[in-house]
């Protein structure tokens, strides 16, 4: 099958032809076609599988065969969880409508908005944005979404897991009721498919692959160790194995900024990237990360959501994250496009519950090392970290706040 085959105009084939692309992936060739016919899709599709081109590419083509009047009123708008993803997908926007007459923009939380509102006051098609910073720029009259034609959210799974559930509701009441809705996720879960058949009607449902599947070509090593000696062990796997480009995932933001320091302090040059970090500090640690300044990225799971980083060797967990789903998705993020990749994982005593979970989830059982000098405390309690300690969907339910206005300025402040 050809991208000309799905019937995409000729300048955004030019655009792809232009970024090496020659054939459409799995789910590139299933969500285009109902895309094209107008109808409404749920899409299940991990990151790193093209799923933004997916929704891009038709979305395109839709804006460019159909034109509106001179002034510009936002068409379209593509919700994010984070900034990080909205950036990635509006560089998307921007690569395919290189030879159109289509302009779109990104707005999210942690920069400066008057730039954003000067560009949406001169007009765009396309809005790419996060929850929090949308709805503050409506509020205050600076956008409106009363001509939106098409809504996509993307990774809507993130969305609700970061409580932006309510946030969504109000969104779609600022739009019109008759217009094209996309749904991007990575699992088809309960609360997923809830929040589709609020929004979508009759949507086509199209899945890339199995819900909740590692991607095979992952080799997955669990090293048992001591809680205390971890620190000590991924210095060592690291500096020993001579990895120049290692993701590494912590539960906390506190222990992504500590973990970075001791490793700096033990020559590694790393970098972390998570909520509490400024828009360019996240900016300038991922481009480091890319170009090789940086070995070593540490960041938290939500800000990790969305980033693109092509043919990247190493993901470890530091900590294994007490949502079963996580460790998919962090994982995922080596052994993209059909390369090889390596997840290694540090579990510590009290994490056994989490290990023994996420092995349900995939089907499979992990192999299991233990290093001389990094053996398991045999003494350790092997009782599930506490609720508080980095568990955030267990000990704040998904769409609650702890009181009524806090977790909505908190996501505002970090989106």
């Amino acid at each position: 099958m050809s991208f000309k085959s799905l019937g995409l105009s000729e300048p955004i084939l030019r655009a792809i032809s232009k970024k090496g692309y020659e054939e459409p992936s799995p789910i590139q060739a299933k969500a285009i076609p109902p895309i094209l016919e107008g109808k409404d899709v749920l899409a299940s599709a991990q990151t790193g599988t093209g799923k933004t081109a997916g929704f891009t590419l038709p979305l395109l083509h839709y804006l460019s065969e159909n034109p509106k009047e001179k002034f510009r009123p936002i068409r379209a708008l593509i919700l994010t969880p984070t900034r990080e993803l909205a950036a990635q997908v509006h560089a998307n926007v921007k690569d395919y409508s290189e030879f159109l007459n289509i302009r779109s923009t990104v707005i999210f939380g942690g920069v400066n908005q008057k730039p954003q509102v000067a560009t949406i006051r001169r007009g765009v098609d396309i809005l790419i944005a996060t929850p929090g910073r949308l709805l503050d720029l409506e509020s205050q009259g600076a956008l409106s979404l009363k001509r939106v034609e098409v809504l996509i959210l993307d990774e809507a799974d993130r969305m609700l897991d970061m409580g932006f559930l309510r946030d969504i509701e109000r969104i779609m009441k600022l739009m019109p009721k008759k217009r094209q809705n996309l749904m991007f996720s990575a699992t088809f879960s309960k609360d997923i498919k809830k929040l589709a058949y609020s929004i979508l009607n009759n949507p086509v449902q199209v899945e890339a692959t199995p819900e909740n599947t590692a991607v095979e070509v992952i080799n997955q090593t669990v090293y048992r160790v001591a809680k205390a000696k971890k620190t000590d062990l991924i210095i060592k796997l690291i500096a020993e194995g001579n990895w120049k480009q290692v993701l590494v995932f912590t539960r906390t933001k506190h222990g992504a900024n500590r973990l970075t320091k001791k490793m700096i302090s033990a020559g590694i040059t790393a970098a972390a990237i998570h909520g509490n970090k400024s828009q360019g500090a996240r900016t300038k640690a991922l481009d480091g990360f890319k170009k090789g300044r940086i070995r070593v990225l540490v960041a938290t799971d939500i800000a990790a959501r969305g980033l693109d980083i092509p043919l990247l060797p190493h993901v470890i967990n530091f900590e294994l994250p007490n949502i079963s789903e996580d460790y998919v998705h962090r994982i995922g993020r080596t052994g993209r496009a059909g390369a090889s990749g390596e997840a290694i994982s540090l579990v510590s005593a009290d994490e056994t519950t989490f290990l023994r979970d996420i092995e349900k989830l995939i089907d499979q059982k992990i192999e299991i090392k233990i290093l001389e000098g990094f053996e398991p405390d045999p003494n350790a309690s092997t009782e599930p970290i506490k609720q508080g300690q980095g568990g955030r969907r267990n000990s704040n339910p998904r769409g609650k706040s702890k009181s009524k206005n806090s977790g909505q300025r908190r996501r505002r402040r970090n989106n």
